[in-house]
């Protein structure tokens, strides 16, 4: 083994009886290529039943897409062992050390994979990685069921819930979140009670007891209203804050359609009532300026609205949420 190879040997992290026995290089494809070879006369495990020191039946050449060593991707070539077990009887492809079984990656292209994945979309991580999107699904689905399988969901008291749909609104899923520690605890198809009730049963797989949740973050849909009584009976319901804050501005613009007719000065100031007064440009700044020395009834539907905003802002209980609206 030369220099070169004994390099790469540890770049791939690999140990006796495996090793790098030749690199090579292909700059007009920009691809580097290692051909990985046991060392004559190896014996392995049985993978059936894991009987030791057993000799090789025959091999099967194999190739690996591997992590890409600078701008060159990388692929590892193996002619794979079989052995015949003398215990079993059985004959069996040895597991390589670099890749997990099946795969067409080695294992830390996989872990890139995964990393990659909860930050953006897998169609974004197959161009990226230039390969097909249907291979990076083969890795999600592999890796994400078996970390699942160890989740502990026995403390969950508190969840949220809420939908997304994709393809102008006609695919719904609905997510299930632990609200104590920022974790999304569930995810399924569809936006109606029966969610919950198939929520309620995955939390049970993972040791957890709908019985326990206490607290429940909903929108106001009535499917989820009647989910949560059936199926989370001991959760309080709260409905978060984003919706109710859309009803006080979907009353908030009742208001200045109604009073517009009255007033002309309100025209064209709808943008500036219903967005944060923090995200306000300067002409929203001074259009508000001139119309609340108007004394309007949108002024003072602003105003609750704002003070609705501040209560979900700074309080942290109930009582202290009734405190701060009598005090306004």
């Amino acid at each position: 083994m030369g220099p070169e190879t004994s390099l790469f040997t540890m770049a791939l992290g690999l140990q006796a009886p495996w090793s790098v026995t030749d690199v090579r290089f292909d700059a007009q494809r920009k691809e580097i290529h290692f051909d990985v070879r046991f060392k004559p006369g190896s014996r392995f495990a049985c993978p059936s039943c894991g009987a030791a020191d057993q000799p090789v039946h025959d091999t099967r050449p194999r190739t690996w897409e591997h992590l890409r060593f600078f701008e060159h991707k990388a692929f590892i070539h193996a002619a794979v062992p079989r052995v015949a077990c003398s215990q079993c009887g059985k004959t069996g492809q040895v597991p390589v050390p670099w890749a997990r079984s099946g795969s067409g990656f080695s294992q830390l292209f996989d872990a890139f994979v995964i990393a990659l994945a909860r930050e953006m979309p897998v169609k974004t991580i197959a161009d990226l990685l230039e390969v097909g999107d249907d291979r990076i699904w083969r890795v999600l689905d592999h890796y994400v069921p078996a970390a699942r399988a160890l989740e502990d969901f026995s403390d969950v008291t508190a969840v949220g819930i809420d939908e997304t749909a994709s393809r102008r609104g006609h695919n719904y899923i609905t997510l299930f979140h632990d609200l104590d520690v920022g974790r999304l605890l569930f995810a399924c198809e569809g936006r109606d009670a029966d969610t919950v009730k198939t929520f309620a049963e995955d939390l049970r797989a993972h040791g957890g007891d709908p019985d326990a949740v206490t607290a429940a973050c909903i929108d106001m849909s009535r499917a989820y209203i009647a989910g949560v009584a059936r199926h989370l009976p001991n959760a309080a319901i709260t409905f978060d804050r984003f919706h109710v804050i859309q009803l006080a501005n979907a009353a908030l613009e009742e208001v200045r359609r109604a009073e517009v007719r009255e007033k002309p000065a309100l025209k064209n100031s709808r943008w500036m009532w219903l967005k944060d007064k923090h995200s306000w440009t300067k002409r929203q700044i001074h259009q508000h300026h001139e119309l609340s020395r108007m004394h309007l009834k949108t002024g003072r539907a602003f105003r609750l609205k704002e003070t609705l905003r501040d209560i979900f802002t700074t309080a942290t209980t109930r009582a202290e949420a009734e405190e701060l609206g009598m005090s306004r």
